[in-house]
């Protein structure tokens, strides 16, 4: 598989493509800019935590971040979970010890008890872009809520991709009822009200992220049926199929190894742009209320805690550079992608 893998991206048209990629320098950079931050946010309790990174007490070493430790080993007096940002235990453990801290003393549901005006706060050198409504630091909620949007982006991408490929192979390849009845089929679903459906169903489950996923995954799997259905349309009546029938390949054969390289040229085309509508799609549930549960680290939530609290402009401004950052760099990364794999260019 690794020596497949590695001819294929050795091939001299694929070297091209990569050149064509690396030549549009905005979608470049905006790749290596995206992939730092996905990098760093699937590391957020290590950025942003309540609990400390590493603990010495008493010659003794403590991970809280992965462990849970009651709080007379720490010189407590209850043999319940050690709350560390309780002054007493960090004074205690300071008395005869050290704590290392994450950068931002914050996880993305601690709400802070300190707070010298009402909730929400604004920015200041405790909570560097301020807090939500909760007393929630909002920097510590923009990191998850990257993290979670850009996952829950991802899986349902690659998902619908896969059913996508799928159904618009069977479609093209064998033509004839098939393309006929799939094609009726996905007319009919792609006019049902999604936004009615999830309002209905959210009166009946209590949304969270997998029942999302299965929800959207319902409905978004059509993207890229109309692409894969053209080229296979297109290539099943070329030399190069017939020439594998006549030899006895099977029609999967023919279907997944010879035809459907050439359709996933304009699959991985279409992909970045289809990550950033899932991405607004679970932004814009969780800010009607129809998306993750309540609690969660949602970009969608911070909007509409910013819309709830215009006299707090931290929060909205916060959350539109987020969102704004995300998806431009998303768009700019699709444009090369797009770049790359043109034909006129390869």
């Amino acid at each position: 598989m690794r020596q497949r893998l590695s001819r294929m991206l050795a091939s001299p048209i694929n070297q091209r493509r990569l050149q064509n990629f690396r030549a549009n320098k905005r979608g470049y950079w905006s790749f290596w800019i995206f992939l730092v931050l996905f990098i760093l946010s699937l590391g957020a309790e290590l950025i942003a935590n309540d609990n400390p990174i590493l603990v010495s007490y008493q010659g003794k070493l403590y991970y809280p971040m992965f462990k849970t430790y009651p709080e007379t080993e720490f010189g407590g007096f209850l043999p319940t979970e050690t709350s560390f940002r309780d002054p007493f235990i960090i004074e205690e453990i300071e008395s005869d010890g050290w704590i290392i801290w994450p950068l931002i003393r914050y996880h993305y549901d601690t709400i802070n008890y300190d707070l010298q005006v009402p909730a929400p706060a604004p920015p200041s050198r405790e909570n560097l872009l301020g807090t939500d409504d909760q007393g929630r630091d909002v920097l510590a909620r923009l990191i998850y809520g990257f993290r979670i949007s850009v996952l829950f982006g991802l899986v349902l991408t690659i998902a619908s991709s896969i059913v996508g490929v799928i159904v618009g192979a069977l479609q093209g390849f064998y033509g004839g009822r098939i393309d006929l009845y799939g094609q009726r089929f996905i007319e009919v679903w792609s006019g049902l009200p999604v936004l009615y459906l999830l309002i209905i169903l959210s009166s009946f489950v209590q949304p969270n992220f997998w029942w999302l996923l299965g929800i959207m995954l319902l409905f978004s799997w059509m993207a890229l049926v109309d692409v894969v259905r053209a080229e296979f349309l297109r290539a099943r009546n070329f030399e190069y199929v017939r020439a594998a029938r006549a030899l006895g390949a099977s029609n999967g054969l023919i279907m997944f190894r010879h035809m459907l390289p050439n359709a996933m040229v304009a699959t991985l085309t279409f992909m970045p742009f289809i990550l950033t509508g899932a991405i607004t799609t679970l932004t814009s549930l969780d800010f009607l209320g129809f998306g993750l549960p309540l609690g969660s680290p949602s970009l969608g939530e911070l909007i509409a805690q910013a819309k709830a609290n215009l006299h707090a402009p931290w929060l909205g401004i916060s959350v539109f550079i987020t969102l704004s950052l995300m998806l431009t760099l998303l768009v700019f990364i699709g444009e090369a992608v797009r770049d790359a794999f043109d034909p006129r260019k390869v």
